[in-house]
């Protein structure tokens, strides 16, 4: 175990914490602002990777891609809302479940009735390619420290937008009174439409940039958005900046605990023990740190009351 290991891995960590930031963000979203549970949030996110895939692959031409599918999926997140979501408002959330579930399985059947079961493989942009040299002799992927910038510059934009414009502040009114901004002319419909495209789009943007570190498959979206609800749940539902720091605590704490917990645990035990003994407890970790978080945090980290 190296000073260059721990801080390459703490790196994989923010960089997995970035992406799941992208996908949480527009959750807590939804849900802060909607009231709604959307199971079929990791559908966009899968959306996404497929429709980047295919126009890179068609154009060669990643950033085409990148574009056009993180547009596709904002584009089929306003036709869901539309078709879809907007019956679910007033139901209780048992159906909200239901049909959103329903919507997972939609997507997944109609992904395999176009493209089939083999994945499909998106290639690094040439100028991403390569290590970048950071200091103390550290390498680290070009590519993945661009996700990390990503993830960043969206969380400052997403701030911004929140905190500085007009619809950031309907956004806002409307997580605490819906009915009051509607009865000072709000158009709640349109801005519900604004707000699931948005939360779309992230997740798009996100299928779309890890479609390039692993191979784009159907199904790619439902492990993602189990991390992403551990993710609100932590920060806080509603919080953007909760997602953020939730999103990089279970990174972080998923990626070293995967890499480490063998590791000191075969000081103690057979390596062969010690690997399936680490395996099996290094995935439970993030959900033992949401349950302690939750005991002193009951709203999480940043959850409103």
């Amino acid at each position: 175990m190296t000073f260059a290991l721990v801080v390459e891995q703490i790196l994989n960590g923010l960089q997995l914490g970035t992406m799941l930031f992208l996908m949480a963000s527009g959750l807590t979203l939804v849900f802060g602002v909607m009231g709604l549970i959307n199971l079929a949030h990791g559908s966009f996110y899968m959306a996404g990777a497929f429709v980047t895939a295919t126009v890179t692959a068609t154009t060669g031409n990643f950033w085409l891609g990148l574009l056009v599918g993180v547009l596709a999926a904002g584009v089929i997140g306003i036709v869901v809302e539309l078709l879809v979501i907007r019956r679910l408002y007033d139901r209780g959330h048992l159906d909200q479940v239901l049909a959103t579930f329903a919507l997972i399985l939609i997507f997944s059947e109609g992904t395999y009735m176009i493209y089939g079961s083999s994945p499909l493989f998106l290639s690094v942009p040439q100028e991403l390619r390569g290590s970048l040299n950071l200091p103390f002799g550290i390498s680290y992927s070009r590519y993945r420290m661009a996700i990390i910038g990503m993830g960043i510059l969206v969380a400052i934009g997403l701030y911004l937008l929140i905190s500085r414009t007009r619809l950031g502040m309907q956004i806002r009114a409307g997580e605490n009174d819906r009915e009051m901004i509607g009865a000072l002319g709000v158009d709640i419909k349109t801005l519900y439409t604004l707000v699931f495209a948005l939360g779309a789009a992230l997740a798009g943007l996100a299928g779309s940039a890890i479609g390039a570190l692993q191979s784009v498959r159907v199904g790619m979206g439902e492990p993602v958005l189990i991390m992403a609800f551990v993710v609100i749940v932590i920060g806080g539902i509603g919080s953007i900046k909760g997602a953020l720091v939730g999103a990089l605590l279970v990174g972080v704490v998923d990626t070293l605990g995967r890499i480490f917990m063998p590791l000191t645990l075969v000081t103690f035990m057979p390596p062969s023990q010690a690997m399936s003994i680490g395996s099996a407890i290094s995935s439970m970790l993030i959900y033992i740190m949401m349950a302690a978080i939750l005991a002193f945090r009951p709203h999480g980290l940043f959850g409103a009351k």
